[in-house]
């Protein structure tokens, strides 16, 4: 029996290896070899063996040996790993937080199952389906678990609500769940628009459209694109939103492999945002997707690219399922900005290297300073249109560099917000105070101009951290004063209202941001100083 076994997970292990049209092509002698290997396992080994997990190891390993990005993905990640991709999953629909064992409501998701319900921001879940989850240790996880479903199944939900004595029952239908990948979409000036995107995922532009159709009508005549931290997603959603850039004709992308003939990609002169002025963010967690956009839009100069070098990846995994419903995503092809980069950075020196490269940049100061940063002649390239100088070969450089603000940083700062005691800190005040700011902030720009972080607010806080035993000096307190008392507010908006808001607020103090504005509101200079030199 177990000899008939492990020979069907051979079989499997060469289907992996072997796409099925070219089955026969590339039957070689090595994969023979490999699978008269089990076959000695499967009837000489001395004990008995997991020949699922020989099997599993083996595509590890060997995936391993190609390239950092091509893995395997066991049946039971699958899912979960498409979910923030195909943009919504299943569920009842809530923003949630646990805070000393109690699984509080950030808020409904808007048009949710939970929404329509009547569940409300602030709400203790202290009962799922029958079973208590007030009164034990239970995890994100643990609640995603029994809060998830099938659609059109049924959850029963038991909510304690402040100001209401008696426990509050609900009955709410499972129904497909929102994955917004626009993160904050808003109006600077009337007449800049901000867009923060996180991913690119399924829904993208549409989100996208909806945003910059709306902000127009508002006023807005200039865009500003936040990729920063966005490490990419589906690629034919990369180009699409470059295309919302470029005139028609332009290329975009293009992609060529070993066995992947070359595919180009070419604006289709439809887009929203051919004309104005564009400012793209990027910073060192903005990967692959991110850099298609970034690269096409520097490339053909069509608008200036501010922050650090990208993360560098170029490379093209195409997603292939294997009988168990687990899943290789496999690199078949690199692809290059329009004036012929690759901007994948090496990878020769191991996985190991690769994933300690962005440490590596780190040390040697290029967050912080741009002469830090050394790249080879070699990987000179020229803009399109106005013939400027940029650089492929791990990356895309931006056109202005903003380094990383570390200067307000502290120890009590860093430890407060890693270790989530900021975040119990800000959802304890909201809960005592969330009527008191419906009533007092009826809208948003009320609250950003009036409410301010009082002295009393932040000594609570440290008194806070002392009792969750982090604890700080006056010293160093003073130096991240105004870094609390920015995040307190984002934090509180973001709960009341939405991640637009919350990025309304942090984005006063952020350098990166604050440079794309003064560069909107000074093209002339700067379209000559850099597009145009």
């Amino acid at each position: 029996m177990f000899r008939t076994n492990i020979s069907k997970y051979i079989i499997v292990f060469i289907i992996l290896l072997i796409p099925s049209t070219l089955f026969s092509q590339y039957l070689t002698e090595d994969i023979f070899k490999f699978s008269r290997a089990l076959g000695y396992i499967s009837s000489f080994y001395v004990d008995s063996v997991d020949s699922k997990q020989i099997v599993e190891d083996a595509i590890i390993n060997a995936l391993k040996k190609l390239d950092p990005h091509s893995v395997y993905i066991p049946a039971d990640e699958v899912k979960a790993m498409n979910e923030p991709l195909e943009g919504n999953f299943e569920g009842i629909g809530i923003q949630l937080n646990i805070l000393n064992d109690t699984i509080y409501v950030i808020s409904p998701i808007s048009g949710g199952p939970s929404e329509k319900v009547g569940i409300r921001a602030g709400d203790r879940i202290v009962e799922i389906d029958g079973e208590n989850v007030a009164i034990i240790e239970i995890t994100t996880t643990g609640v995603s678990d029994r809060s998830l479903g099938k659609k059109f199944t049924k959850g029963k939900v038991c909510v304690k609500r402040k100001g209401v004595d008696e426990i509050l029952y609900f009955t709410i239908t499972r129904d497909k769940i929102p994955i917004f990948s626009v993160d904050a979409a808003y109006l600077i000036d009337g007449e800049i628009a901000y867009i923060k995107i996180n991913r690119f995922a399924l829904t993208t532009l549409n989100e996208f459209n909806e945003k910059i159709k709306l902000l127009k009508n508002q006023g807005a005549k200039s865009i500003i694109l936040d990729l920063r931290d966005n490490g990419g997603g589906y690629l034919d959603k990369a180009i699409e939103l470059a295309d919302q850039f470029l005139e028609k004709g332009q290329l975009i992308v293009y992609t060529k492999g070993l066995k992947v003939p070359r595919s180009e990609s070419f604006a289709t002169g439809n887009g929203r945002c051919k004309e104005g002025k564009v400012v793209i963010l990027i910073d060192e967690g903005s990967a692959s997707a991110s850099e298609i956009v970034s690269g096409a839009v520097q490339d053909w100069d069509r608008g200036i690219i501010v922050g650090r070098r990208s993360f560098g990846k170029g490379l093209v995994q195409k997603p292939m399922f294997l009988p168990d419903g687990s899943m290789i995503r496999l690199t078949v092809a690199r692809y290059y900005t329009p004036t012929g980069r690759l901007i994948q950075k090496p990878y020769e020196n191991g996985t190991e290297e690769y994933a300690k490269e962005l440490l590596t940049r780190y040390e040697h100061g290029e967050f912080l300073n741009e002469d830090s940063i050394s790249l080879p002649d070699s990987l000179k390239y020229n803009t399109l249109k106005n013939k400027r100088t940029v650089y492929g070969g791990g990356g895309i450089m931006p056109d202005i560099f903003v380094p990383l603000d570390t200067t307000t940083i502290t120890g009590f700062y860093s430890k407060m917000i890693r270790q989530g005691v900021l975040n119990s800190f800000v959802l304890e005040y909201i809960d005592k105070n969330r009527n008191t700011f419906k009533s007092k902030y009826p809208n948003f720009d009320t609250y950003n101009e009036e409410f301010e972080i009082t002295d009393k607010i932040l000594d609570n806080l440290v008194k806070y951290g002392a009792d969750n035993d982090i604890n700080t000096t006056d010293e160093e307190f003073e130096k991240s004063r105004k870094d609390f008392k920015m995040i307190i507010k984002a934090l509180i908006a973001r709960d009341i209202w939405d991640m637009s808001e919350y990025f309304q607020i942090v984005n006063v103090r952020n350098k990166g941001f604050n440079k794309a504005v003064e560069i909107i509101r000074k093209w002339d200079y700067y379209e000559t100083q850099v597009l145009n030199p």
